[in-house]
This record gives structure tokens, sequence and C-alpha cells, in this order.
């Protein structure tokens, strides 16, 4: 393959990658932006959104076939039980804590304690081990010279930009969303106004449980495989993709994603660098941003009112 042919299939190959990265990054700026909570256990969420997923495959898969309705049909279901339970998250483990303005590191340990809860919880379950996320989709796809893009590339894309925009428009459009922006801004001067701050964070915690969910789904459906270990690392990328965008900034996750999945494959393909390193050149790219620009690309500097 020539050299440009690398380099664009490497493009669309980031893309996947970074679309992963942007649904579960959007996560982790919703919350920070709404109760400054680094919600460590994301990432956990986006893992028990795919085993919800692969057993709502399993259930509806005989009915409605392996193929992009069954897939819809558990995508669907995984989003609406995920969000469900990042809500009773926030109910039983954050709103306790905020509601008695606890410390900060006190709820960030707690988030810690949630995350190994999901984690062992579905280590037990699956004994540990690698679950098969078999549809019947296929490798077909369009050739486009040298460059190969199968319709999953294309529908996996395709959907995360619909779920982006569908976010960009709820946050600013609707009611609800309004909302999350004043209590992002003051709490109290909100619950002053009559606006419900408890159920708004709730609403946060749905909508970012259940994107990290619809992450979830769709990287079983693109990878083949599952496993409970699999919610640590792209946690820590999604994170990172949020850092790069600005922490707390919507679009900053959804450019911070993206971002940090073409560098991830850019770096691949660089001498001395391979896929063994690809995690130490995307955390690299990350301490040099930080050092630049510590608020992010689309961050902004905020000041402490005393």
């Amino acid at each position: 393959m020539s050299v440009l042919s690398i380099i664009l299939q490497q493009l669309v190959n980031g893309l996947i990658l970074g679309s992963f990265y942007s649904l579960v990054a959007l996560g982790y700026s919703m919350v920070y932006g709404i109760i400054k909570l680094l919600n460590f256990a994301h990432g956990d969420i986006y893992m028990v959104g795919a085993f919800v997923g692969f057993a709502a495959l399993g259930v509806f898969g005989g009915m409605l076939g392996t193929n992009w309705l069954g897939i819809l049909a558990a995508l669907i279901i995984s989003m609406i039980l995920v969000g469900l339970l990042g809500m009773l998250i926030h109910r039983v483990a954050y709103q306790p804590l905020i509601n008695k303005r606890a410390p900060r590191m006190s709820i960030l340990i707690t988030a810690v304690g949630v995350s190994f809860t999901l984690f062992n919880g579905v280590m037990v379950l699956t004994n540990g081990e690698y679950q098969s996320f078999n549809t019947s989709l296929g490798f077909e796809g369009i050739g486009i010279g040298p460059i190969n893009i199968t319709y999953t590339q294309i529908v996996m894309v395709s959907a995360t930009a619909i779920l982006m925009l569908s976010l960009y428009w709820f946050i600013n459009r609707t009611l609800y969303g309004k909302a999350m922006r004043a209590i992002a801004l003051d709490q109290d001067a909100c619950r002053l106004m009559g606006i419900n701050v408890t159920r708004t964070i709730s609403l946060t915690f749905f909508v970012g449980s259940a994107l990290a969910a619809a992450a979830g789904v769709m990287a079983g459906v693109y990878y083949g495989s599952i496993h409970f270990f699999m919610g640590f690392v792209i946690g820590l990328k999604a994170f990172t993709a949020a850092v790069i965008g600005g922490i707390g900034s919507i679009p900053g996750a959804m450019l911070g994603g993206l971002i940090l999945g073409l560098l991830e494959t850019a770096g691949t393909q660089l001498p001395f660098i391979g896929s063994a390193w690809k995690d130490v050149f995307a955390f690299g790219i990350l301490i040099l941003l930080l050092v630049l620009k510590p608020t992010g690309i689309l961050g902004k500097s905020e000041i402490e009112r005393m």
C-alpha cells in the first residue's frame, strides 16, 4: 500500500475509535460541568452497557435477528436500562454526599468505590471470561481506491454523529438542557428560581450513562467481543479526551475524542512507536497539551468566587 492509502485507512480507523472516546467523554464532561465531579465509574458504565446490549441481543436476536434491526433494539434497551442505572448510582452514592456538602475528595473516593463494584460484579457474573458479541453483519463495504470502508464502520460513525447532534440539540434547545446549563453556573440561584436541581442532575446522569452504553454496544459489535476489563482503559482514554477538548465542554468532549482517536491511530504508523507504544504516545500528547493550554482546546478558565 502507498503512504497515502495508509494515511486514509488510518483516518477511517481513527474516526471509529474517536467516536467511542467521544461518546464516553461526553458523560465525563456533562457530570463535571454540572456538579464538578470526576465520575471515574463512567468507564465501567460503558462496560455494563456492552453487557446489557449483549444480553438484549441474545433475547431479541431470535425474533429480530442479529442484523441491524436486532442490534438497534439491543442498543435502545441498553441505553434505557444503563441510563436508569446511572440515575440509581447518583441517587444512592452521590446525592447524599452532595446534600451534606461533603468534600469533593469524599465524592471522588465514592466514585472509585462504585467503579470497583461494577467491575467486580460483572467479573463474578461472567467468571472473568470474554464473551463473543456475535452478529450477522459481515465485512462487506465499499472500496475507494485502495481504501476499504465497511458498512459497519459507516453506520458506527453515522450513529455517533446522530447521537452527538441530538445531545447538542437537547442541551441548547430544550427546557431541561437550559436547566442543566443554568445549574452548571449557579445551583443556589436555580433553586430560588424553582428549578428542581436534584431531578436535573439525575437526568444528566441518565443521558451521560445512556451515551456510554451506546458506545459499549457499538464497541461490542465492532470488535466482536466484550469483557469485564474493557471499561478501564477506555475510561482513562475518554477522560483524556475530555481534558484535551476542555473538561465541562460538550463540543470539547466531542472534539477531544476524535482528536485522541486520530492521534492514536497516527501514532501506530510512526517509526519506533507502533501499536505497543500508542498509549504512551496518547498520554504524552495529553501532558504536552496541559503544559501549553491547561484548560484544553475549548475549555475556559474559571474564577473561584470567595
